[in-house]
């Protein structure tokens, strides 16, 4: 789909999954960040990215793995936690083995999954790792049962059984052809029960894992200036790191970050890359500097908190719906990004364009009807909430934008209020906003990834929004299905039904982009379709 194209098929099936893409750590409580201005060291690789990593009194603990439910988050554990399997290379497929060297179903049922570790694990500090950290770990995040955390990924397990020292049985309450997946995801990280207590999480930035790398943190205030990935010599593991050193570090926005690259402070541009930033590297390309496209899954949506009476109407969510532009909202915010008309984007499987099957193209009068059928008095007052420093420094003007398009109708008030990820994530869980901007990546390479997190009990927004029939039947159904192709028609029926309903109108998707220096490889690989950043495929020139 172009980007300002529309798909009018009334169907649209997608068999593969995703596009093939197109190209114990030592942490410092507070330390000086004098560094920053400093080129990179002929060993150290260093990457950029804008996301923050934060503590406060609402959200104090970043890097739990029980707790830690954002990409930003992630990426920091992919790379420093073992999980028993991880995603293959590219993003698609059958995961890979790490801290097991075998596993799979034991039964035709898909409810009992048996796995087993390789020989000679040990968590970075040097500590055994067996079978009985692994059961500890989930059941540590079943335990905690973290509202804004990744709960729900694994709350389909009924037990753990350990056998021996290295093997393990997951029994399952339902059928979840899906479950090795989820065993892919950080919410599934091996903890070292010596730091992470078994109910209570953990604050702050400290890191200890078995991953592939240990990480030294460095903290100004409650916030972190750049993290410093060492390569784990203890690591037994499916992945071949190519570096010894990756330093992470954070920038206030795209544009400092390309400054910094530009001036051979950083290696590699990260997310997120600004629109405009991205005009500005495709412009003044130069031989030393490249820019990588990547294949994307990201998207974005509005989502609303039914409860609040402004938009517990149904015909109010509806109008709304009805009358955002996407085409006009892409073409000035995001100029590279699609339009999205469904939770479950074009080019994953299953996908229908249910909201413009549902609505086509933006329709005032019908917005209108929608109100005046439900005697809704108008305009319409409403607050759409956003975050100004997670998904980039086009966010705001993303807003204003739909906020200009909802006035304009005369049928809502719209404003808008900022806030930064500390404080509005969990105020999306605490269901303090009406409405609010939300971006989300996929857990794992299904598109259960995109329904569940959003729809499914336990889901990370903590919604009000409950449909039974996608709760109790259509999602269990389509994790039944070992050939995901046969369950193409119930992802059809729920994004049908999320149309119908409206708790989130979905916006846009986008593709990834990743700038480097010339000297650095493997940038086409480091980033997969659901922007997990793997530090492990960076290497230099020698």
């Amino acid at each position: 789909m172009g980007s300002l194209c529309v798909e009018k098929e009334r169907v649209l099936k997608q068999v593969n999954y995703f596009a093939l893409p197109l190209a114990v750590g030592l942490i410092l409580p507070f330390t000086s960040a004098c560094a920053i201005d400093e080129k990179p060291g002929d060993s150290a690789i260093v990457v950029g990215t804008t996301d923050t990593f934060t503590t406060s009194a609402d959200s104090p603990y970043p890097f739990d793995p029980a707790a830690a439910y954002d990409v930003g988050s992630w990426n920091v554990l992919r790379n420093t936690f073992h999980t028993l399997l991880r995603t293959a290379r590219g993003g698609s497929g059958t995961p890979i083995p790490d801290a097991a060297s075998s596993c799979g179903y034991t039964d035709k049922q898909a409810q009992r999954y048996r796995c087993k570790l390789r020989d000679g694990l040990t968590f970075s500090d040097g500590t055994p790792l067996h079978s009985g950290d692994v059961k500890y770990s989930i059941e540590r995040v079943l335990a905690i049962r973290y509202k804004a955390g990744p709960y729900g990924l694994l709350a389909n397990i009924d037990k753990v059984e350990t056998l021996g020292d290295k093997e393990m049985v997951f029994h399952l309450a339902k059928p979840d052809a899906t479950f090795p997946l989820k065993l892919s995801t950080p919410a599934a990280s091996i903890v070292n029960r010596k730091f992470y207590p078994e109910e209570k999480l953990r604050k702050g930035f400290r890191i200890d894992g078995s991953g592939p790398y240990t990480v030294d943190v460095t903290v100004e205030g409650d916030r972190v200036d750049h993290l410093l990935f060492k390569r784990n010599d203890r690591y037994r593991g499916g992945i071949s790191v190519d570096n010894d050193l990756v330093e992470l570090r954070t920038f206030k926005d795209s544009k400092e970050m390309s400054k910094a690259l530009k001036g051979a402070q950083i290696d590699v541009m990260n997310r997120t890359i600004s629109p405009d930033q991205l005009a500005v590297l495709r412009s003044d390309g130069t031989e030393d500097i490249k820019l990588v496209e990547l294949s994307g899954l990201e998207i974005r949506y509005l989502g609303f908190n039914i409860l609040s009476p402004n938009v517990a109407a149904k015909e109010v969510r509806q109008a709304l719906a009805c009358i955002i532009d996407r085409g006009a909202l892409v073409k000035s915010v995001y100029p590279d990004a699609e339009l999205l008309y469904s939770i479950i984007p074009q080019g994953v499987a299953g996908h229908v364009n249910s909201f413009f099957n549902r609505y086509g193209d933006p329709d005032t009068a019908k917005a209108a009807e929608l109100l005046d059928s439900k005697g809704v008095e108008t305009p319409v007052p409403i607050t759409l909430h956003y975050t100004t420093d997670h998904y980039g420094s086009a966010t705001g003007k993303e807003f204003e934008v739909i906020a200009d398009q909802l006035n304009s109708t005369g049928l809502f008030q719209a404003k808008i209020e900022g806030s930064p990820w500390g404080e509005f994530r969990p105020a999306v869980s605490d269901r303090k906003y009406e409405a609010y901007g939300m971006g989300w990546f996929p857990d794992f390479p299904d598109p259960d990834g995109f329904v569940a997190p959003l729809l499914d009990e336990g889901n990370f927004l903590n919604t009000p929004y409950v449909n039974r029939r996608i709760r109790d039947h259509l999602i269990p159904r389509t994790r039944m299905s070992a050939d995901r192709l046969d369950a193409f028609e119930d992802f059809e029926k729920i994004q049908e039904i999320v149309a119908e309903d409206v708790p989130f109108v979905p916006l846009w998707s986008a593709k990834q982009y990743v700038a480097v220096r010339d000297d650095i490889r493997g940038a086409e690989w480091a980033v997969n379709p659901s922007a997990e950043l793997q530090l492990w495929e960076f290497s230099r020139d020698s």
